[in-house]
């Protein structure tokens, strides 16, 4: 079986390494600490001799452009939320040898962008996607007098090549990875499931095995499944067979699952399958474990979506990859809770927008029971940005297809690929089907048993409906303008269709609620992001479309979200000072115009006045309204003990109203005399910080991160909204400070400064553990107010 072991010392490395010879197992050893970086492209820093002691020393993942600073005058501009570009490198010494019949590679999960990778001051290869994961063979190169450096360079110089900000430098994980002269391919082990029934499932597994040595080879298989619960299940053998030198052979199987325990939105089950690839010998040249789930998805023309034979709309959110305070390094902490919140709030499915995400959301995704639409391009021949990947569509988009594919195709959450959002190219249908068959047929051979869409752009301005292109898609999709894809459908009922990317809007969601062919819709978005700020202009710096602000704390627009999707009782009650001018789609609940992503979300708006607090700046008798978002039958509204009267649920789900003169107070919302309440109350002078967690306790490596919200109250704990003081946190004992935030779109801090302004009362901690036990103390303070502590425990490795 493989085996993943950290990497404390590069004495340990070595240690790994050379063991494996006698063990023959696959070793995985993660490159996390130890490498020397530089912002900047100093002449030969791929070279084993370059003195770089003066470099910095940095922890991968590592996104170096978050740090900042905000500049108007940055070269990505609002698309990149006027963060910096340019090119940095990174260099690490790896303290091991070569080993006759063993190969080592490196694997990097993720380089922003058009990277180069050398060791010992050989080229390895360059690519030029950042979202692709790379893996080189270094055997050939390593010396057995040692040390051995390993450089890489990232290049965001070209800026703007995306719209919105993408990070810059080593944003992914990093590894070596040694096995025998006879190893599994990268992404090489694919496990499906074509047979499942209530008493017998059969997964199939494929394994691509690739001769790298000097000799033909006779090997075979032994795999080894468990259940969910570790349980081994199935254990089957394959035949051997000769692989040649330099050729690669598909070894396959098929393994009964007996009474098989289904991947489902609510039960997750996770599967197993542990391939060891044996020689004649009986010694194991080479392992891999690949999580696997038993489910089955379709679409279906006539009813959309199905999951395990249950009929399910599709309530998805797009997502970009950034982690806000975090940048585009984000630990898998900071996907949980924003998981967490989706799916609280009643969303069942994200998409990747608009390219494939890490590995490890994907996993989170897996673990959690979120479905997903993987995402591989933005763009083809066609730019939207100067520099962006069109200027390598032509050479790169087979490969890193194929690659994408390869990586994610055992994940279970991941139901459907996308194979580009909005794409230009449809303006020049010839061209267009042209890419589109290309991608189809790498796509189609490289997993044959999911579905490919895209998010089309403005179909019936290019004729897509009607030239064909749209029919090459298994499942057509669209950006917006629900009623052009169901009238589509409608000429075409065979036509199996999806909302690729949706407003906020409410006539978008009953849209696609009440036609039973839409399979579902994703929200443009599910959480705020950096960049694509270049159409409202500086001083944002970022796009508040989300459900969930930067911080991943849930919106007014969540709250409403959680009223038409949620499965269980919700009620949320706000303060609507506007009521006779409906919001549009980005920002609330009411019409908004059907536009393309790229100038619906960015336009400038009319500012919103829907809050939840009962605290308005005059606090004199004026005209309000109580609005709550709800699915319960009845809601019920009183206001300082006064009843308003009961209203019933709309059809359409449209906030329910009450009309009042404000008074200074409380207003209480519920579903009934036993059902939820939400309650507002109004807030007197600031007096204190409150500090509050969901976090029971935080680990210590890089995925691990606590998040500490704080809140400015008055002196009965009701949050003081109108509050702009600066707080400063202060980690201390078995911890430190990562990085803090407001959400506030035109804050320039930077986030790893320990001083942050509240923004409508609250500000946000992110913070580590470090070492092994303890606990991690977080105090917060700000001028004229009381400070709160919390403490932690450092949880145990």
């Amino acid at each position: 079986m493989s085996k993943t072991r950290p990497l404390l010392l590069t004495a340990s490395a070595l240690a790994l390494l050379a063991s494996a010879a006698s063990a023959a197992e696959r070793v995985t050893v993660p490159l996390t600490a130890g490498w020397r970086f530089v912002q900047g492209d100093p002449e030969g820093a791929e070279t084993p001799a370059l003195d770089d002691s003066r470099w910095a020393t940095v922890s991968v993942p590592h996104d170096w452009a978050i740090a900042g600073p905000f500049d108007v005058k940055a070269r990505a501009g609002g698309a990149g939320g006027f963060l910096p570009t340019g090119v940095a490198w990174y260099r690490r010494t790896l303290d091991l040898r070569p080993t006759p019949g063993r190969r080592v590679f490196v694997e990097l999960d993720g380089v922003m962008e058009r990277s180069g990778v050398w060791i010992n001051g050989h080229h390895l290869g360059h690519r030029p996607s950042g979202y692709v994961g790379l893996r080189y063979d270094v055997t050939d190169f390593l010396r057995a007098d040692g040390p051995n450096v390993l450089a890489v360079r990232a290049d965001t110089s070209f800026a703007p090549s995306s719209r919105w900000y993408a990070g810059s430098g080593l944003v992914g994980k990093v590894r070596l990875i040694e096995t025998g002269d006879l190893h599994v391919e990268q992404g090489g082990v694919f496990v499906s499931t074509p047979t499942i029934a209530k008493d017998r499932a059969v997964a199939k597994v494929e394994v691509d095995l690739t001769n790298s040595g000097a000799a033909d080879t006779r090997v075979g298989l032994e795999i080894v499944v468990t259940d969910p619960d570790g349980k081994v299940v199935a254990r089957q053998g394959v035949p051997a067979v000769t692989v040649g030198v330099a050729r690669t052979e598909t070894l396959s199987a098929e393994v009964a699952l007996p009474s098989p325990r289904l991947w489902d939105l609510a039960s997750p089950n996770l599967y197993q399958a542990a391939v060891r690839v044996v020689g004649a010998d009986g010694q194991v040249l080479d392992s891999d474990v690949v999580p696997f789930g038993v489910r089955e998805a379709r679409f279906e023309a006539g009813t959309g979506f199905w999951l395990n034979g249950k009929n399910i709309k599709l309530k998805g959110v797009a997502l970009h990859a950034d982690g806000g305070a975090l940048g585009a390094a984000v630990p898998i902490a900071v996907w949980r809770q924003r998981f967490t919140a989706l799916k609280a709030v009643g969303a069942n499915a994200v998409r990747t927008a608009h390219n494939p995400p890490s590995p490890q959301v994907l996993d989170l995704a897996d673990q959690m029971g979120l479905v997903v639409m993987d995402e591989l391009f933005d763009q083809w021949n066609v730019a939207k940005t100067p520099g962006d990947y069109h200027l390598f569509f032509g050479d790169w988009h087979r490969r890193d297809a194929r690659d994408m594919l390869r990586r994610d195709r055992n994940h279970p959450s991941v139901v459907i690929w996308s194979a580009g959002n909005e794409i230009h190219d449809t303006a020049y249908p010839v061209q267009a089907k042209a890419a589109l068959k290309s991608l189809l047929d790498v796509m189609h051979a490289t997993d044959p048993t999911r579905p490919v869409t895209m998010g089309l752009f403005r179909p019936n301005v290019t004729g897509d409906y009607d030239n064909g292109l749209a029919d090459m898609l298994d499942v057509v999709g669209q950006n917006y303008r629900e009623n052009e894809l169901t009238a589509a459908h409608e000429v075409r009922p065979t036509r199996k269709i999806i909302g690729t990317e949706n407003s906020h809007a409410r006539a978008s969601w009953i849209a696609v609620r009440d036609y039973a062919p839409y399979a579902g819709m994703f929200l443009w978005t599910g959480v705020d992001y950096l960049g694509e700020a270049d159409r409202s202009g500086w001083p944002n710096i970022d796009n508040p479309a989300g459900l969930l602000d930067r911080t991943g704390a849930v919106k007014v627009s969540g709250m409403q979200r959680a009223g038409w999707w949620a499965e269980q009782p919700v009620i949320h009650v706000v303060r609507n000072a506007a009521p006779a001018a409906p919001p549009p789609s980005n920002d609330g609940a009411g019409p908004a115009p059907a536009l393309p992503t790229m100038i619906a979300v960015a336009t400038p708006r009319p500012k919103i006045d829907i809050a939840d607090d009962w605290t308005p700046a005059d606090l004199s008798p004026h005209p309000e309204t109580i609005e709550v978002y709800s699915n319960c039958p009845t809601v019920e509204v009183m206001l300082n003990g006064k009843a308003l009267g009961a209203k019933p649920l709309p059809a359409d789900g449209s906030p329910r109203q009450w009309a009042v003169t404000f008074t200074p107070g409380e207003v209480v919302a519920s579903c009934g005399a036993a059902g939820p309440r939400d309650t507002l109350r109004t807030a007197g002078p600031a007096a204190r910080l409150l500090l509050s967690t969901d976090d029971k306790a935080v680990g210590s490596t890089f995925d691990d991160l606590a998040i500490v919200r704080a809140q400015v109250v008055d002196a009965k704990g009701v949050i003081v909204p109108a509050s702009s003081a600066a707080i400063t946190f202060a980690v201390s004992g078995s911890g430190r400070f990562v990085a803090a935030d407001n959400a506030a779109p035109t804050d320039h801090t930077p986030f790893a400064s320990p001083t942050r302004q509240a923004w409508r009362g609250k500000a946000t901690a992110f913070l580590r553990g470090s070492g092994s036990g303890g606990a991690v103390t977080v105090q917060a303070s700000a001028p004229g107010l009381k400070p709160a502590v919390l403490t932690l425990p450092v949880a145990r490795p």
